[in-house]
């Protein structure tokens, strides 16, 4: 078959993991991402670096670095003729792949570098410490390559919750009434799945924790698994204390071949689609349910004219349990298959807004070394907010990438009706909670959302220890509550 020359193609990958102890030799993040840069060139047969048209990093919250994706070129040799910095999320690395297909498809750009990178496990300790760097800066122009979104509501920001911590918990508790678990079975539920994630973890040689967890080690609060939000152990959150660092090449067809990269490194990425939930979740419809992906998922997959069962590769974005039933419900994908490549943000690691350049890049070397097979990636954003696609095959798309932004689709979905403060006060139904631990693993604090009888969201807290206890034991989902007006909650 004839591949149209400005067919978009990812030609390498390079993934890093730092595990320095000693903080004087820590390298900073932009040169984990040149080295990862490095390694991308090894993997696409490159003997050195060309220069891109451009060079885009996701953004970072290790070192401000002002134009990070100037100080990584310098780091890796390079000289790109323009410098971009995504904005921040977990779904901007799929975005970013998104882009750039349409910018080659375009005729705008023939190569761009894509890396991301955190030393999130350095910094902490060099905090406790007291240490300090004088790693580069620089204030050389660049694009801010993909929008931010602003996705907490006044209402949310004066009950403080703005959270990931926070808000997929309460995710999670309406995912188990939808169900009809018990809180126990729920517990199995969970522990089972992550157990899973963490078997591929234990094969992934660029996995943070390489360590197969038993259902009892993810769901059993101990002294190295305390509760956070209730009912996530450490084990069920994001890992975010790491040190990693990815990076990718992507040219056009007539780029990768004036190059010479050989054919069985090329990876084409068929569509991409990007969407989000109605932006606050207090407006949300249900919390068990994530219609953005159902209509952005499905939608990239007809652009590559096939459907979920044609997918034998996935990485579901997996920050938290929640985050994964709520992608693999609408995605019509059972829970029963292998839904990460990597082992997820907690046993692969959760480096910030990269995670998913970590699943892209295990999904490339996935579909190279089954070339019939095709993948999927879904990436994330926010509180299950952002969510971006891309459907990836050795094999070329027989029309081109194709791409979709069906954000009028999902805008059109109704949508819940938030009480403010003074309109909060009065008598509701529990609709879903969490009970928020401190750091020796005690409880704190009871977040609740709840319907008043008109059908409005509102959300309660409380500080009742004896509250908190028992709505861990016993499952409130369903019973009438009553909120004052400081939202202070009470069980009717």
């Amino acid at each position: 078959m004839t591949i149209d020359p400005r067919t978009p193609v990812l030609i390498g990958n390079g993934q890093v993991l730092q595990r320095e102890d000693d903080l004087a030799k820590v390298r900073d993040p932009a040169t984990l991402m040149a080295e990862a840069l490095h390694i991308a060139a090894t993997d696409a047969g490159l003997s050195s670096l060309p220069d891109p048209d451009a060079l885009w990093v996701c953004a970072l919250l290790s070192w401000n670095y002002g134009n990070p994706s100037a100080v990584v070129a310098r780091h890796a040799g390079v000289s790109p003729r323009t410098f971009g910095l995504s904005g921040m999320g977990g779904n901007t690395p799929q975005s970013l792949v998104n882009k750039a297909a349409l910018l080659m498809q375009g005729g705008d750009i023939d190569m761009v570098y894509i890396a991301g990178g955190e030393t999130a496990r350095s910094k902490r300790r060099a905090k406790k410490l007291g240490a300090t760097w004088d790693w580069p800066t620089s204030q050389e122009p660049f694009e801010q390559v993909t929008d931010e979104l602003v996705m907490v509501s006044p209402e949310e920001i004066e009950r403080k919750l703005y959270m990931p911590i926070q808000v997929y918990p309460i995710f999670e508790s309406a995912i188990r009434a939808s169900l009809g678990h018990s809180i126990a079975e729920h517990q199995q539920h969970l522990g089972t799945l992550w157990s899973r994630f963490s078997e591929v973890a234990a094969i992934n040689p660029y996995a943070w924790s390489r360590q197969a967890r038993t259902v009892d080690d993810i769901v059993v609060p101990s002294a190295n698994n305390r509760m956070i939000g209730f009912p996530y152990t450490k084990l069920m959150n994001s890992n975010n204390d790491v040190d990693m660092a990815t990076g990718f090449i992507m040219c056009t067809a007539e780029k990768a071949t004036s190059l010479g990269v050989p054919r069985d490194r090329w990876v084409f990425v068929h569509s991409g689609t990007d969407a989000h939930e109605h932006l606050f979740i207090s407006n949300r419809l249900h919390f068990h349910e994530t219609p953005a992906v159902r209509i952005a998922g499905r939608r990239a997959l007809q652009l590559a004219d096939i459907d979920i069962d044609d997918v034998s590769i996935v990485d579901l974005y997996s920050c938290f349990p929640s985050a994964v039933q709520l992608g693999a419900k609408s995605l019509g994908l059972s829970l029963d298959r292998q839904l990460t490549r990597t082992g997820g943000l907690q046993f692969a690691g959760g480096p910030w807004n990269n995670y998913v350049s970590h699943s892209i890049a295990t999904v490339m070397n996935d579909v190279r070394n089954y070339p019939s097979e095709t993948g999927l990636v879904w990436a994330n954003g926010g509180f299950a907010t952002k969510h971006a696609f891309g459907v990836y095959s050795t094999q070329p798309p027989t029309t081109g990438f194709k791409y979709d932004y069906p954000q009028d689709d999902v805008d059109a979905l109704p949508m819940r009706a938030a009480a403010t403060r003074s309109e909060a006060e009065g008598a509701a139904v529990v609709e879903a909670y969490t009970v928020m631990h401190d750091r020796d693993g005690h409880p704190e604090q009871v977040i609740a959302s709840c319907l008043l009888a008109d059908e409005r969201r509102a959300w309660g807290t409380s500080t009742d220890p004896q509250l908190a206890a028992h709505m861990m034991t016993e499952d409130p989902i369903g019973l009438p509550c009553a909120l004052d007006r400081d939202g202070v909650l009470r069980l009717a």
